[in-house]
């Protein structure tokens, strides 16, 4: 697993509880910060690949990531009945 992107990550060095809120509406500081991060995407999709279940990652809850998750696996559904059809 890759995580060379890490090294420039706008959380690097800051106190870690920030992006483990206690509920998503105290997320928004960790939000905030992942906003201007260079490498957010690369960080959500690093969650999402392993699952991760807690925390703020690439300025997506666990709520959120999930829901990523159903609509990719929707998309890549429609394409394959697409693909089939044609």
């Amino acid at each position: 697993m890759d995580t060379d992107w890490a090294s420039e990550a706008a959380c690097r060095g800051l106190d870690p509880l920030i992006f483990y809120p206690a509920t998503d509406e105290e997320a928004e500081t960790a939000k905030e910060i992942c906003a201007e991060c260079p490498v957010r995407l690369q960080c959500l999709e690093h969650a999402i690949g392993q699952r991760e279940h807690n925390g703020v990652w690439g300025g997506a809850t666990e709520r959120e990531r999930q829901r990523i998750i159903r609509r990719r696996r929707r998309q890549r559904a429609l394409a394959k009945a697409s693909a089939s059809v044609g």
